[in-house]
């Protein structure tokens, strides 16, 4: 039986790394098989892409590269571990996907949309997940989580201005007109449990 590949998406400090691991625990004690990967990275040659990519020193790197490489670590990824694992009938729950690209690199890059759905359709050879879960938060309250979490990971692209994460939302809402019926909006301002449970109940009318 052929799994599912779902992705979470949303601004920085959304809290979807955390809603993925409740959601996780609740499909493996419902005997589904079920692996967390998230992007860059999942695998090796991707998680050194992903160093590259939010080392804060390369505060030169072009937008262009900034989004090739994605692209490169992305194409790696899924073919090498979430194609593999959906054949094999895995549900894989990935953290950020091709969206992204479009938001971060085609809105808040002003790279342009097109442009970017291009490089990536190169790249993913056009597999979309099953399903995208938005987890919508204002870039403003995510900036602050970010910054008030010792412990989290504070990359290069954290460390752009508010304007920057600003277009970055305008353009996931702009997916969310173009994507209706892959990309499922969740309010991620809400209690953790009511965001997980509104996440699991999207993946169960999907499975």
């Amino acid at each position: 039986m052929k799994g599912k590949f779902i992705s979470f998406e949303g601004p920085d400090g959304s809290g979807k790394t955390s809603v993925i691991k409740v959601v996780e625990k609740y499909f493996i004690d419902m005997g589904y098989e079920v692996i967390i990967t998230r992007e860059p990275g999942g695998i090796k040659i991707s998680e050194k892409i992903r160093d590259i990519i939010h080392d804060v020193e390369h505060k030169e790197m072009d937008p262009r590269t900034e989004a090739l490489l994605y692209a490169a670590s992305r194409s790696q990824h899924l073919h090498q571990k979430i194609i593999p694992a959906v054949n094999a009938g895995k549900i894989v729950l990935c953290d950020r996907y091709v969206d992204s690209s479009l938001a971060y690199q085609g809105y808040g890059r002003n790279l342009g949309f097109d442009k970017v759905l291009a490089i990536n359709m190169f790249a993913i050879d056009g597999v979309f997940p099953d399903l995208t879960i938005f987890v919508d938060v204002k870039p403003e309250i995510g900036l602050e989580r970010v910054f008030s979490t010792e412990e989290r990971e504070k990359n290069r692209l954290d460390l752009e201005p508010l304007k920057f994460h600003k277009k970055i939302y305008e353009g996931y809402l702009e997916l969310l007109k173009k994507y209706p019926n892959r990309i499922k909006r969740i309010n991620g301002e809400q209690a953790m449990d009511l965001v997980a449970n509104e996440a699991i109940a999207l993946i169960k009318k999907s499975l």
